[in-house]
């Protein structure tokens, strides 16, 4: 193959979602009420969802239907390229062809508004007029900022403080579409209060923006609960990228050895990966790696427990890779990737041997995503930039053991809103921070009263 962008038509957007509960060998473990132990059930939800989102969290259905209005707004920015990335090959010196999925020709700049518009439409339809969420790097929260405003919805976005002062643009981004943000732990709710008077300069996490949230929505009748990654229905609206990648690869006479995202919660990993995994569940040879932040170890570091989803203890009991819900990151770029758990999707999918996991400090990651931006062009996301680097790292091993591979990676984002982070690394400015093993097992003894998974 000598092109380097391999575009679909609309009429290729596909139009049902890949659920990858449905193949999967062993099905997650069940979310739990805190209070009783018990498997939840839609009653307990539908104060902070919409009933089809709650359906579609339990659904083994292989597939669901998109909605014709979702796909509607979808194709403002769908189907999204897919790059050979023959420049960087010929910077690595690699024999190995390196493909790239690329999300950031989003209005938002990430993958995060294949899931915003979803949830927004279905808020919507119940009636719903408004919206609260968390938000950690500001992509999420642009993103859930510009469905709304699509849509006719308020929103209410719980900016993480740290990259609320990183990341001023994306604030603005976020308030040029309608919706209003203020920095968490915030005065607004009782979790926020609550925080800031144990600790007036805390930094702030998405667990704590995330216990705002929710009460801020369980609080109002006319408010729903938006979450930008670990639940089920959100990996489930991303498949869309995979989707695309599979027809496009083909249009490409290739088909990938290696598929690469980064993980935070784990939503634009699953969305390229997940229609990979039913490929890989199939009987193909697919090397799956979910790259995460040294400083933020969840799946190469993190015991698979139950635990909450947010620091105030205010959501369900999730089975997930966890480093505690108390656990405060250090102040990474990567702030889409400083959260304590990871989606049960992907966990399970981990404990199964169908993903695998590696960690990366964040100077390794800056100078590939620095290589990469010299060579293909595109400044990516630092959080982006891990599943850059993991690609890289594939590569240079693939010319060591004197194999070509062909490498898939999603870049689901770019970084023209994080050059502050930019700025630090090539002035010397960026620290690496390896999570020390005191501190995990710190924040695990607040999980060891909790139920633990079968």
């Amino acid at each position: 193959m000598t092109e380097t962008k391999v575009l679909l038509p609309e009429s290729a957007l596909p139009d049902r979602w890949y659920n990858v509960a449905a193949d999967m060998p062993n099905r997650p473990q069940p979310v739990l009420h805190p209070g009783t132990g018990q498997p939840v059930g839609p009653d307990d939800l539908a104060p902070l969802f919409p009933m089809e989102l709650i359906l579609q969290e339990v659904s083994e259905a292989p597939e669901v239907p998109i909605p014709e209005p979702v796909r509607e707004i979808l194709r403002l920015w769908r189907p999204t390229p897919l790059f050979r990335a023959h420049r960087l090959e010929q910077e690595l010196g690699t024999r190995s062809r390196i493909f790239y999925k690329y999300e950031g020709v989003s209005p938002a700049g990430s993958h995060k508004p294949n899931t915003a518009v979803a949830q927004a439409y279905y808020s919507k339809q119940e009636g719903r007029e408004r919206l609260a969420t968390e938000t950690g790097a500001g992509q999420w929260g642009s993103a859930l900022a510009l469905a709304c405003r699509l849509l006719g919805l308020e929103c209410k976005v719980y900016m993480v403080k740290v990259s609320y002062h990183q990341k001023p643009y994306r604030r603005s981004m976020i308030e040029t579409w309608g919706a209003s943000v203020v920095a968490s732990p915030s005065k607004e709710t009782q979790a926020g209060r609550a925080i800031l008077e144990a600790d007036p300069d805390s930094p702030g996490s998405l667990g704590i923006a995330i216990s705002e949230a929710v009460e801020d929505a369980a609080g109002r009748g006319d408010t729903a609960y938006a979450l930008g990654s670990v639940l089920n229905h959100v990996l489930l609206h991303q498949t869309v990228i995979g989707q695309e990648a599979l027809a496009q690869m083909e249009l490409a006479g290739a088909f990938p050895d290696v598929v690469i995202g980064c993980v935070g919660g784990g939503s634009n990993f699953a969305g390229l990966a997940f229609p990979f995994i039913r490929e890989k569940i199939g009987g193909k040879e697919i090397d799956v790696l979910a790259c995460e932040p040294a400083a933020c170890p969840t799946l190469t570091r993190g015991p698979f427990a139950y635990d909450f989803g947010d620091t105030g203890q205010l959501t369900p009991l999730v089975p997930m890779h966890t480093l505690g819900h108390d656990f405060i990151p250090v102040g990474i770029h990567a702030g889409g990737l400083r959260y304590h758990g990871v989606a049960p999707l992907i966990s399970q999918l981990v404990l199964d041997g169908l993903v695998r996991a590696e960690a990366y400090a964040q100077n390794d990651v800056f100078a590939s995503a620095v290589t990469f931006a010299g060579s293909e062009g595109i400044i990516p996301a630092p959080e982006s930039a891990h599943a850059i680097h993991g690609a890289v790292l594939n590569a240079m091993a693939a010319d060591d053991e004197g194999v070509e591979r062909t490498i898939l990676f999603n870049l689901s984002g770019h970084g023209h809103f994080d050059m502050a982070a930019y700025d630090d690394y090539l002035a010397g400015r960026l620290e690496d921070f390896a999570l020390p093993e005191d501190e995990i097992q710190r924040a695990l003894s607040a999980i060891e009263p909790l139920p633990k998974p079968a």
